[in-house]
């Protein structure tokens, strides 16, 4: 996903390629004052060694990406992948040649420290830290995520690991000042703990989970039926994908993130607890993710009827330009001084943070709202 919507940023921004699928590309967003797509510029933490280019170039051969377009955007990627510096991996983390373990708060302290470097080295206004990593399991809580004071004495100890991976590079976030989304289904910066520093230090956050092809499509359709007085009955679904997304989600553990995200904004849409969904992996299909939905409905005086949807795109493809979008919109919600959590940005997200809204329609029409007022915050 790092290495689309690395490569689709210099597309757009070298003219190769118009901004399709963007949203903050139409109306009213492209009157609000937004970042220019050439003025981004990507850097990130990663525990891979493969490089963007390098995953680009499978992405050639999988027929997701056009040639053309990877060679036109070679030299970008390759400005990217130098701005790329280790990230935190708690299965290694205390394994360095025999060196002391190192504390979950040095660590962070590492990870903004880069983040401090890129954004003075590229002389840049402000820095966005999106989450685009794989999806963890779920985090069983401890009485230290809730409480500020509790959680940086625990994290000071290197004999403890008190956040999951995902969090200690949302609190690095917050120490180097710059605002972050959650784009995975991670705990990140949901730990009351982490939100409220966050808020307290001035810095919007945005999240959780991008909504991008099957639950979007949900989030449009189940508001139709109730909008004609329909009772939804059962909404069942089945996801296949292959790639990493397939590899990480064959882990029933983190699965348990993903099934609950997708599956929280369709029980509120429709008040029915019937909305079995399945994950699978099919290697074969690569980056293509494949998404079923059978949906029974009562109609008048007790009648039946059936829908059933089928979308099948690439993945990445669905995900890249929101992720450029979320980019775009929270660095104006950090130069409008917006703090803490972000609701009205919820239209990109499954579980979206600060908001019981699941209804597409309804969160398009708030975020048009809030970037118009945002701009006028920073136009005075």
């Amino acid at each position: 996903m790092a290495s689309t919507a690395t490569l689709g940023l210099a597309a757009i921004a070298e003219g190769q390629s118009p901004p399709t699928g963007c949203v903050t590309a139409r109306e009213p967003f492209a009157s609000a004052g937004l970042p220019a797509f050439a003025d981004l510029v990507v850097g990130g933490h990663d525990i891979s060694a493969v490089t963007m280019t390098k995953r680009a170039e499978c992405l050639v051969e999988t027929g997701m990406i056009g040639p053309r377009l990877l060679a036109a955007t070679h030299d970008a990627l390759e400005r990217a992948d130098a701005e790329v510096r280790p990230g935190y991996d708690p299965r290694t983390a205390h394994l360095q040649d025999g060196q002391e373990p190192e504390s979950q708060q040095a660590v962070a302290e590492r990870l903004a420290a880069d983040i401090a470097s890129f954004q003075e080295r590229h002389e840049l206004a402000r820095v966005v830290v999106v989450d685009l990593s794989s999806t963890e399991p779920p985090v069983d809580p401890v009485p230290e995520h809730d409480d500020v004071d509790a959680l940086l004495g625990a994290l000071a100890d290197p004999a403890r690991a008190v956040l999951p991976a995902s969090s200690v590079s949302a609190y690095a976030a917050i120490l180097a000042g710059a605002a972050y989304a959650a784009f995975t289904p991670s705990a990140g910066m949901n730990l009351p703990a982490l939100t409220r520093l966050a808020r307290d230090r001035g810095i919007p956050v945005a999240g959780q989970d991008g909504k991008t092809g099957q639950t979007w499509l949900r989030t449009v359709l189940a508001p139709a039926f109730a909008a004609r007085g329909l009772k939804v009955l059962s909404w069942a679904g089945t996801n296949l994908l292959g790639g990493g997304d397939g590899a990480t989600l064959a882990d029933p553990d983190a699965v348990r993130s993903k099934l609950a995200s997708k599956n929280r904004g369709l029980t509120a849409l429709t008040g029915s607890d019937t909305t079995p969904l399945h994950i699978d992996n099919v290697p074969d299909l690569g980056d293509t993710k494949v998404a079923w939905d059978h949906v029974h409905v009562e109609g008048f005086l007790g009648s039946r009827l059936t829908l059933q949807t089928t979308w099948s795109a690439h993945d990445s493809m669905l995900a890249a330009p929101l992720v450029l979008d979320l980019a775009r919109l929270l660095a104006l919600a950090h130069a409008a001084g917006i703090s803490g959590p972000v609701p009205e940005l919820g239209f990109f997200f499954k579980d979206p943070w600060g908001s019981d809204v699941h209804d597409a329609a309804e969160q398009a029409r708030a975020v048009e709202e809030w970037v118009l007022g945002a701009s006028a915050q920073v136009g005075r």
